[in-house]
């Protein structure tokens, strides 16, 4: 009896399965209810799309992604083998497109989903601003959209602006302008007109601000990379290059891109907004350096800037032997004589120093003659100026005399003459230019650490904005072609200064416009015009020098 009842039972069953069949057909889907989204599940849904099509007792069943997702590659990674794409239906008019809000749009910080904190497919809702991934059923922006009501959404990486719930993509021009501030485009013929421009532009508050001259936040003592980028902005080149992003789409750093669109939103005309967040590129500073230059930690300009170059430089290289962009800006050559003594005089002299308990003061002309001299060429970015020691002692109005000196003085230190004494190891050497960049960076170097403090050298350094003659001080070769003329003129475009004491100052930036040859005094978000003679009176730090052509 059990058993029959077992048995009607599983008949019963068999039926009512039939009846649901019937009912479930494809002409009438059932509705199905928004579930939570797992990102565990997510996750290992997004393994499998990406090794491929699953299959189950030999037949071939589409993920819930592959059902949901659209026609574009969800996660950035190309296109995934066997999935079925969807045509999306396209329509030129939205009855939600007056509610996109621009003043809250702002695409400087990374590109990661406000939820999931996950940077795979990540949408910008146009109404609120904020981030989401996905657009599918059961993604955070189809949520987003339900719950807040905005429909308006555009994929951060494809620029394509789609409808949600519904599903359906917008193509309407009046879209352009969010496209061109997500990613700022030049073409060769801007790039020529970009220093001959004298046009401001106005942001969508009403601020007027310059191409070029925008303010850079201020994350957290981040000035130092503020101040160097600022000044690299300055060097046309180089600038040019990275406006091109064709110049290094076979590049695969980080660190490159995202320079690269700094440099564009920086030199953007149509901005939303007057000033720019470096976010995005002091994330990947931070990963490439392996955190040495970091948010919320004071550096020095000088060491980044050398940092910045020589990484740009091996990022954008294809070989060991090419050379690139930075280089051909700002690579000169240095001629090194290195005096060291000899191991055999070394020796007698530390063994008459232990006899006679001091070291033995040699004849100089014995010392001369057991000198070995090395003579070799290196090349540089960059030259460290050395600036006299202040004064001790106050003056009769009982003040500390700040020191003066002229650039030419310092310079001497590269006429192939004077001598620097370096302790570790003990050598004299000397230096001579034998090849001048078309951009010089000069760095006086005013800090110095002892095992107690930090010291800050206040000594002014007198320096020409215009006509900088190097000739006139420092030896110079001759030109290598016959009828080249040698360009030894340099002209100042950028001046980084340091203002207050060695561990709580700030740094600022002089730079010129040079479409009305006008400067201006840069700092951090503020941005304001100056008189050339004020550059000249401030406690240089680092210069960058452009030749005349």
């Amino acid at each position: 009896m059990k058993a029959k009842r077992e048995l009607g039972d599983s008949v019963d069953g068999e039926q009512d399965l039939k009846r649901q069949r019937v009912v479930d057909s494809p002409s009438s889907p059932p509705e199905e209810s928004l579930v939570p989204y797992n990102d565990d599940e997510d996750d290992e849904r997004r393994a499998l799309n990406h090794i491929g099509s699953r299959e189950e007792d030999g037949h071939r069943v589409k993920s819930e992604e592959e059902d949901d997702e659209d026609e574009d590659d969800p996660y950035g990674l190309g296109s995934t083998p066997g999935r079925s794409n969807r045509q999306v239906e396209v329509r030129r008019d939205c009855p939600y497109l007056d509610t996109v809000n621009r003043q809250v749009l702002d695409f400087d910080f990374e590109k990661f989903c406000s939820v999931s904190l996950l940077n795979l497919n990540v949408y910008a809702c146009l109404v609120c601003g904020k981030y989401y991934q996905g657009r599918g059923k059961k993604s955070h922006a189809y949520t987003h959209s339900l719950e807040a009501g905005h429909h308006v959404y555009i994929n951060l990486r494809t620029e394509k602006v789609y409808c949600l719930p519904d599903g359906y993509e917008i193509n309407d021009p009046s879209l352009d302008d969010i496209r061109h501030v997500l990613y700022p485009r030049f073409s060769r013929e801007q790039l020529e007109q970009l220093d001959k421009n004298k046009q401001w532009s106005r942001a969508l508050d009403g601020s007027d601000y310059l191409p070029g001259m925008v303010g850079l936040n201020n994350i957290q003592k981040t000035d130092f990379v503020n101040v160097t980028i600022q000044s690299l902005m300055r060097v046309t080149p180089l600038r040019n290059f990275f406006l091109i992003p064709e110049n290094y789409q076979h590049c695969r750093s980080q660190l490159v891109h995202r320079f690269g669109e700094l440099t564009r939103k920086i030199w953007h005309a149509r901005n939303f907004k007057g000033q720019v967040s470096p976010h995005e590129f002091l994330q990947a500073v931070m990963k490439a350096s392996k955190k040495r230059f970091r948010i919320g930690v004071q550096c020095e300009p000088v060491e980044f800037m050398s940092w910045l170059l020589n990484t740009l430089h091996a990022d954008l290289r294809t070989s060991k032997k090419s050379s690139s962009i930075i280089h051909k800006c700002f690579q000169g050559e240095l001629e090194v004589v290195k005096e060291t003594q000899s191991k055999a005089i070394s020796e007698k002299k530390e063994s008459d120093g232990e006899q006679n308990g001091a070291l033995k003061i040699t004849d100089g002309q014995i010392e001369n003659n057991n000198v070995a001299a090395e003579t070799y060429r290196m090349p540089f970015l960059m030259l460290g100026l050395d600036l006299p020691e202040p004064p001790l002692f106050k003056d009769v109005m009982e003040k500390n005399i700040i020191p003066q000196v002229p650039l030419f003085n310092i310079l001497k230190k590269f006429d192939g003459e004077m001598v620097t004494t370096t302790v570790r190891p003990p050598a004299r050497m000397r230096y001579r230019v034998t090849k001048l960049p078309q951009y010089l960076i000069l760095h006086m170097r005013r800090f110095t650490k002892n095992n107690f403090f930090r010291e800050k050298n206040p000594t002014l350094v007198n320096f020409p904005v215009k006509n900088l003659e190097l000739k006139d001080y420092i030896p110079l070769p001759a030109p290598t072609k016959e009828n080249e003329k040698l360009r030894t003129k340099y002209d100042l475009i950028a001046n980084v200064v340091h203002d207050g004491k060695p561990d709580e100052g700030f740094y600022r930036v002089f730079v010129q416009r040079k479409s009305e040859e006008l400067w201006y005094e840069m700092q951090d978000l503020h941005v304001s015009e100056t008189l050339p003679q004020m550059v000249a009176l401030s406690e240089a730090y680092m210069q960058i020098y452009e030749q005349q052509q």
